[in-house]
């Protein structure tokens, strides 16, 4: 698992990204399309048009890492609110999104039962 220090953002892309991009493509997008810095070691999350593919960009201080992600079923869940721009998420948010769970509307795994 990546090990973020605190302070790190994570930063979605929106709308869908060419996965055959690598470093330098993704990178030029963080700067052009996103308006930020690639090397800040803020996380940068892109998702494919199939939306089964996710790649992140980080700087981790001595060079950049991509890492790649491919669900075998389902896909990620993307905000649809616009084609162009940037959400951020939390930490936890991330962890969820990385296993293909709903990260915009997450339920809790038990209800209080009423007292008798």
């Amino acid at each position: 698992m990546l090990a973020l220090h605190a302070g790190v953002r994570v930063h979605l892309a929106l709308g869908a990204t060419d996965m055959r991009k690598g470093f330098d493509g993704l990178a030029a997008q963080v700067q052009t399309v996103l308006g930020a810095d690639p090397f800040s070691g803020h996380l940068f999350l892109f998702r494919g048009k199939r939306g089964d593919l996710l790649k992140a960009l980080w700087w981790d201080g001595q060079g950049l890492v991509l890492l790649a992600k491919r669900l075998e079923k389902g896909r990620f869940i993307w905000p649809t609110i616009a084609r162009e721009g940037v959400v951020t998420l939390t930490v936890a948010q991330l962890a969820m999104l990385l296993e293909g769970l709903d990260w915009r509307t997450p339920m809790p795994s038990w209800r209080p039962e009423i007292a008798v």
